[in-house]
């Protein structure tokens, strides 16, 4: 045994967790060392080694980082040889309707999972937005709603591929499952951020013009949605390839392949994502997750919660919406929320596509609320807003998007 009971130990780790995630320390950094604290002061020694070297070897663990890595390498290189700049322009050429054009643009670059990725979007949206002279805070909730709308389906969104590692269950189903939550996200951003809101004169497009901004969307986008396609098809082709993990592997190399192959960037270029280390913060709190997960599990941690749900004292549904919509909240990561609800719930119950969604979606929710979200702050920052202002929008639209999950949850 540890230096604590298991119960004492989980407290003391997670208050230190607080105090990382207060600090704004790294995540990667955060979660491995909160891990590594846990396992100091609820496992014997030897056992300690043997979870750290069992973690690591395991294949999906090894897919897992791996996958994330390239997500990011991916995300990095499109931004680095300026394709991204193709497909948000050529996008905004196409759609002629300014309230189409400012929800679709930030869901459209939401395709780069990058830490406040929001900014990247922010111009354009500020572009059309103007057009139909939204306030400011207006202006901010359309580029941070729209641009999180498309997360909970996107099969290579790195959260997303923890949570089906995680949880066992392939990330169609946990799609699914979910995408009736986002039709609803869809259409309540929409009302709430366009209501009484009305288009300006339609801007003129030639059938060439319109032609040739066509292809040079489908250009820009042929990586990402042969990714999306590849992950798809090999679900549906072998699903023990799922089960291995190599499914999101197998589609990020071709997509990253595909990137460079339409870019063409140089040796300089190509070198350049490789030397920024938030990719590799981002990789290693991916590996982080894995181990507080396996940690918790050789401490015994699920056994108490376990315990507490048989006797009626806490309700599953309570573990499965509200503890991960907080933690998202207060640790400001999807990420970081999934992990340490999982860790908690893991051993309690048999996850199913309906408990690993719900899982998700309620961390998720939290999480793009939470003050501390990256994209929330620059976006904020960027339209002169406050954060009080923005939350009269956001907040509606969480609690409807938050109901519409748990209704799906108990009723399909």
């Amino acid at each position: 045994m540890g230096f604590v009971d298991p119960l004492t130990a989980l407290v003391v780790s997670f208050c230190f967790l607080g105090v990382m995630l207060y600090k704004r320390v790294n995540l990667g950094i955060t979660l491995n060392s909160t891990a590594l604290l846990l396992a100091i002061l609820s496992l014997d020694w030897h056992e300690i080694p043997t979870t750290i070297f069992e973690t690591t070897v395991d294949f999906r663990t090894i897919s897992v980082v791996l996958v994330t890595f390239g997500i990011m390498l991916m995300s990095q290189l499109y931004k680095e040889t300026r394709v991204i700049n193709d497909l948000s322009e050529s996008l905004s050429r196409i759609i002629k309707n300014s309230k189409i054009v400012s929800s679709v643009l930030p869901a459209v670059i939401g395709f780069l999972p990058v830490a406040g990725g929001a900014l990247m979007s922010a111009p354009l949206v500020d572009s059309e937005a103007e057009r139909l002279g939204l306030k400011p805070e207006k202006k901010a909730y359309v580029n941070i709603w729209f641009r999180h709308t498309i997360f909970p389906v996107y099969p290579i969104n790195q959260v997303l591929i923890v949570t089906a590692a995680l949880t066992g269950i392939a990330i169609p189903l946990v799609i699914m499952r979910q995408i009736p939550v986002v039709i609803v996200m869809v259409i309540v951003g929409y009302l709430i951020g366009f209501w009484k809101v009305s288009n300006p004169k339609k801007r003129e497009n030639s059938d060439s013009s319109l032609n040739s901004q066509l292809k040079r969307f489908l250009i820009a986008f042929s990586p990402i949605l042969t990714t999306i396609v590849v992950v798809v098809g090999l679900n549906l082709a072998d699903f023990d390839l799922f089960k291995h993990g190599f499914d999101v592997l197998m589609a990020t190399f071709i997509g990253f392949a595909l990137l460079i192959v339409i870019s063409k960037p140089s040796l300089q270029v190509l070198a350049k994502p490789f030397k920024n280390w938030g990719i590799y913060g981002i990789t290693f709190a991916a590996y982080g997750a894995l181990l507080l997960y396996s940690t918790t599990k050789a401490a015994g941690i699920s056994e108490i919660f376990g315990n507490l749900i048989t006797s009626g004292t806490i309700d599953i549904i309570l573990l499965l919406t509200v503890v991960p919509a907080v933690l998202g909240l207060l640790t400001g990561s999807p990420l970081g929320g999934v992990s340490i609800s999982y860790s908690i719930i893991a051993g309690i119950l048999t996850f199913s596509p309906e408990t690993a969604a719900l899982l998700y979606i309620s961390t998720y929710l939290g999480y793009l609320i939470a003050p501390t979200h990256l994209c929330f702050i620059f976006t904020v920052d960027y339209f002169k807003s406050t954060i009080g202002k923005v939350y009269k929008y956001l907040i509606p639209s969480f609690l409807i998007s938050f109901a519409t999950a748990l209704l799906i949850y108990l009723l399909v």
